[in-house]
This record gives structure tokens, sequence and C-alpha cells, in this order.
């Protein structure tokens, strides 16, 4: 038998603080990180404060969360150098998913998009999908015209490089 991680002893009163740091540090609100939290776990934001205040350990904090989102399963991606969906502990899938999610929360990416549309249906949400890959299609010759010294340079550049 092998010997629990040393993350799943840790209390999640000792890792919040540094979920919530992590997301002011770029720009972003304690709140918008308990709102992440609520969605992952079920947790209402009174639960969540008391299982901060209980100093429940990472592994009690999953257990005990009244209703893991189901939509948590289509995160994926790299963590600590670790694809999502490869990881098979259970549990750590939990805390990766919760990284992952205050990740791309620091990275600037929209609420709506962190918490997955609030799980719309896959065919509600195809058609936006194909919709919003046709705007930017239209866009793309006035960005294109602001850029074309820069990248007229640097092609300029490797061009160059590739000569000699």
């Amino acid at each position: 038998m092998t010997a629990k991680h040393r993350i799943y002893t840790m209390t999640f009163s000792s890792v919040y603080p540094h979920l919530v740091a992590k997301a002011e540090k770029k720009g972003r609100t304690k709140e918008e990180v308990d709102q992440i939290i609520r969605w992952l776990t079920g947790y209402t934001p009174k639960k969540l404060a008391s299982q901060i205040e209980k100093r429940v350990n990472l592994e009690e904090f999953f257990a005990q969360a009244p209703k893991l989102h189901p939509a948590r399963q289509s995160i994926t991606g790299v963590i600590c150098g670790v694809r999502i969906e490869e990881i098979e502990d259970p549990l750590m899938r939990e805390v990766r998913y919760l990284d992952k999610l205050i990740d791309e929360l620091a990275k600037g990416r929209p609420m709506e998009k962190i918490l997955r549309a609030e799980s719309a249906s896959p065919t509600a949400e195809a058609p936006q999908k194909t919709a919003a890959k046709k705007t930017p299609a239209k866009k793309t010759p006035a960005k294109t015209a602001k850029k074309t010294p820069a990248k007229a340079q640097v092609q300029a550049k490797a061009k160059a490089k590739a000569t000699k």
C-alpha cells in the first residue's frame, strides 16, 4: 500500500490564501475564487467559510463537498507538468481541477468560460462555437493591416537566418 500524498493532509484553509493571492496578483478577486470553488464543489458561501474555519484537510474538503460539478470532467490541460485527464487518482484529479480553474482565472480568462458556460448542453454550445469562429475571420484583415510592418520585419529576419 502506498502512502498518501502529502497534499491530501494539507488543510484547505492553508491552501485557500494562496489561491486567492494568485488570483489577486493578476487583478482578479477573492469573490471570483470563491465562485469557482463553489461551482466545483457545490458548497454554499456559508458552508465554504465553515470548511475554512474548521481547518479540514483537502481529502475531507472534497469528500464532504455537497455536489461535485459534473462539467468538471471537461477540464483538460496540463497543470504542474501533468495532463489532468491522465491523472488516475480521483482525489488528486479534483485538487488539480481546482488548481487549473484558478490558473485560468489568473490568466484573465472570462468567468463564463472558466465555469464552462454553466455547463450548457453540448448541442446548444456547438452553434455558438461555429459562429465565434466565423466572426474573427471577418476582423482578421483589419488586425493584420495594423500589424503588417512588425510581422514583415519578423518574417524578413526569419528568411535572412534561413538563407545563411
